[in-house]
């Protein structure tokens, strides 16, 4: 397999998609499948790139990693701003080295968005702006105040203002700036795009069964607290990081809320656990609606190790390796 080369100019790159809701099971199948494929793994998660969000992201630990190397990990402080455009081109970044070595590139996640930026060619719309627009939207923040602004947003585009927190106000406006000048949102302009897929790729989706997979991410929350999440959180809290997109994240706006002093832990914890258990229901959907997977069910009793034999025979067959 390491004596594989691919022509990285004339051919479509062979690119392996290992996804599916939280909790389900992708970083071991991923890990499982890169062993045998002579694959290196790149995240597909959109939390995972900042530093110091380790537990609440469920991220994987250098010791279970077993040897394989591991892309788009802790690439961005806290503080700083991630959007699909910029994963969509570190990605493909990490594709072409990756591919270069002779290696086969494992994309592995679930953050619909962003991994489907990666596998068609999507067209972003950073070329779309305005500054007249931009700097009365300006003007209306120092008149008006945030909360304004974000309701502005939530009437024109709920989608982007349910993800992005009022404080963040650069990137409210950035999204108003957006439909404002091309008269859709975000999602809306993706979805008119051709979807083409960019490589000669093999989609794995990995299900499960549902009250079984909201079980998991229960004892997931769980352990995640047992493991230190509230501390992970409160260093980041009494840092002083507010009102940015990384805090966003299921796991850390929920616990900011009990240090707030909003909810009692116990509520924040169960809030967590709801959110999760949502999350994991919308990427289902997502996947399902919008990319053409081939589904693997993960429910036990399900022998592992034929199950990873049975895809990765299907995966080998689909990139012809």
């Amino acid at each position: 397999m390491s004596e594989r080369v691919i022509n990285v100019t004339n051919a479509k790159q062979k690119l392996l998609a290992v996804i599916g809701p939280t909790a389900v099971g992708k970083t071991a199948m991923s890990i499982a499948l890169a062993k045998r494929m002579d694959g290196e793994i790149i995240s597909g998660d959109s939390m995972q790139v900042y530093k110091g969000m380790d537990i609440g992201t469920a991220k994987i630990k250098k010791t279970e990693m077993d040897g394989i190397p591991h892309y788009m990990l802790d690439i961005k402080d806290p503080s700083e701003d991630f959007s699909a455009a910029e994963f969509q081109e570190l990605a493909r970044g990490c594709i072409q080295e990756i591919s270069a070595k002779g290696k086969l590139p494992i994309i592995a996640g679930g953050t619909g968005l962003y991994i489907q930026s990666v596998l068609y060619d999507y067209e972003f719309t950073e070329t779309a702006s305005d500054e007249v627009f931009r700097r009365q939207k300006e003007e209306d923040l120092q008149r008006f105040g945030e909360a304004f602004l974000h309701e502005e947003l939530t009437l024109k585009d709920p989608v982007s203002a349910a993800r992005i927190h009022p404080n963040n106000v650069r990137r409210v406006i950035r999204a108003l700036e957006i439909f404002h000048c091309t008269g859709s949102t975000m999602t809306e302009f993706l979805e008119k795009q051709k979807k083409v897929l960019q490589y000669d790729a093999a989609l794995i989706g990995l299900t499960a069964d549902r009250e079984l997979l909201y079980e998991r991410i229960n004892k997931r929350v769980d352990h995640m607290m047992e493991e230190g999440l509230l501390d992970e959180v409160s260093r980041l809290y009494e840092s002083g990081l507010k009102g940015v997109q990384s805090i966003q994240a299921i796991g850390y706006k929920e616990l900011y809320r009990y240090l707030d002093g909003t909810v009692p832990l116990q509520e924040a914890v169960q809030e967590l656990k709801q959110n999760s258990r949502r999350y994991a229901k919308r990427q289902l959907t997502w996947f399902r609606n919008k990319m053409d997977v081939e589904w693997f069910d993960m429910t036990p009793p399900v022998n592992t190790a034929e199950k990873e034999a049975e895809i990765f025979t299907y995966a080998a067959g689909k990139l012809k390796l």
